[in-house]
């Protein structure tokens, strides 16, 4: 009997507690969805804000590394690492002796080619044509001399009264060598006496090949005289025609190259000479020193890097979504991590045309450039973007979480409280949405009330918790 007592005691408390567990789950449940009946929201006017975020590093609005364009000796180095320079200030000097020679055979070179020009462009003196038309009638006169000189030569009878003498005497030796050569085979005459009549026949022959390389001579002699007065009577009238013509078309045009060719010669020597002086090209920080005195500088490799400090742009990359929106010139917030109470501003200034691949996602360069501030800023510091795409002011606007969707149709649709207190369903056309937000452009007015009501079917637009 006790223990059957004992069982049904517990069998009471479980049904006890079941009740009471059943009751507080049901308590809980009712407040929970008079809760959510209860949230409701305003319709009002305000601003929306569409903006794209995005982080990167602060770059140097100008940065450059300096380098020579001519080879040379380092002789000075004039700054070093961190001092402030000026646009125009000399950095780094090479050795230029070379050069500066090469700058006054330049400048010579040109006004040498300019003084030819000149003598072509100059007008026609008469008194320098009578003086070549005298010339011509000298070197004519020459010429005829030189002429008859020529003919005098080849009809010369002591010349020929000399070869003709010559040839008999060689014939004659030649007979009597040819008569005492059978005699000295005969043994009639002695070996003295043949070696006479061969250093006869010898000397003969001597003598005529003198004669005519004499007449020889004298002919090319005479020619030559003729040739060089032929050549001086020709150069005499080229002389007198071109003073008579004027200067050739052609000759001015190569005169007038030349003293082009000459003035490219000067300013590419000046050009090296300035070379070798390093200048920075805008006021700055020195960034690096690459070279030192006495040290060979090569050409192209960098010998000082400049960095300007005095503004800044923030580099960042944008997903292929956002960066649809973006445009050159859109108003940015920019904060630096290193200084977090300070908001800078700037404005896009490029957007990069290809895509690059971050943790396999599209996305897109892009470039603000922030605008003159004091602010500390280095290159290198993390920084983030926020850019105002799109700012809407004096519009009507409700929270994401009173917006459903029909699930069939896609119209969007909220539930107004109308002045009896219910609730009707209102179909709406919403425009920009965003952090939360929607545009209203038909269907509610200012100051009506929406509440979120739990609905069997259809979805929510936004999180019932934004």
């Amino acid at each position: 009997m006790r223990s059957r007592r004992s069982l049904w005691i517990l069998i009471g408390v479980g049904v006890l507690v079941l009740i009471l567990g059943g009751f507080l789950l049901w308590r809980r449940v009712a407040v929970q969805g008079q809760s959510e009946e209860a949230r409701t929201a305003v319709v009002e006017r305000g601003m929306l804000r569409v903006t794209v975020t995005a982080s990167g590093s602060l770059e140097p609005a100008a940065e450059v590394a300096l380098a020579f364009d001519v080879p040379g000796q380092v002789a000075e180095v004039l700054v070093d690492i961190g001092d402030e320079v000026r646009a125009g200030q000399p950095l780094v000097r090479l050795e230029a002796a070379d050069l500066e020679w090469a700058v006054t055979q330049a400048e010579l070179n040109l006004r040498q080619a300019e003084l030819r020009l000149e003598r072509l462009q100059e007008p026609v003196d008469e008194a320098e044509i009578r003086q070549a038309q005298h010339a011509v009638d000298q070197a004519a006169a020459a010429l005829e001399v030189a002429r008859l000189n020529l003919t005098a030569v080849l009809s010369s009878t002591l010349l020929n009264e000399d070869l003709e003498d010559a040839r008999y005497r060689l014939q004659d030796a030649e007979s009597r060598y040819a008569r005492s050569l059978r005699e000295y085979e005969e043994g009639k005459i002695s070996d003295a006496m043949m070696d006479i009549v061969t250093q006869a026949l010898i000397d003969a022959r001597r003598y005529l090949e003198r004669i005519e390389q004499q007449g020889r001579l004298q002919e090319q002699q005479a020619r030559n005289e003729l040739a060089r007065a032929q050549q001086a009577y020709q150069e005499a009238l080229d002389r007198l025609r071109r003073l008579q013509e004027g200067a050739d078309p052609l000759d001015l045009e190569a005169a007038r190259l030349e003293v082009e060719a000459a003035r490219l010669s000067l300013e590419k020597a000046r050009s090296d000479l300035e070379g070798a002086t390093l200048v920075a090209p805008f006021d700055g920080v020195v960034a690096a020193v690459n070279v030192s005195v006495g040290e060979r500088a090569a050409v192209g490799a960098p010998a000082v890097r400049l960095v300007d400090n005095s503004s800044f742009r923030l580099s960042v990359t944008v997903d292929e979504i956002d960066v649809a929106r973006l445009e050159v010139g859109l108003p940015t917030e920019i904060t630096v991590d290193a200084l977090p109470a300070l908001t800078l501003t700037g404005a896009v200034e490029r957007i990069g045309p290809a895509a690059t691949l971050e943790g396999g996602a599209v996305a897109y360069p892009v470039v603000v450039g922030l605008d003159p501030t004091d602010a500390p800023l280095r290159a290198g510091m993390s920084a983030t973007a926020v850019i105002l795409v799109e700012e809407l002011t004096d519009q009507l606007i409700i929270p994401n979480w009173v917006v459903r969707v029909d699930q069939t149709t896609g119209q969007p649709y909220v539930y107004r409280q109308t002045g009896d207190g219910g609730l009707e369903r209102v179909e709406v056309r919403l425009g920009v949405r965003y952090e939360g937000y929607s545009q209203v452009l038909e269907g509610l007015e200012e100051g009506d009330v929406l509440v979120l009501v739990r609905e069997e079917a259809g979805g929510l637009f936004g999180s019932p918790g934004r």
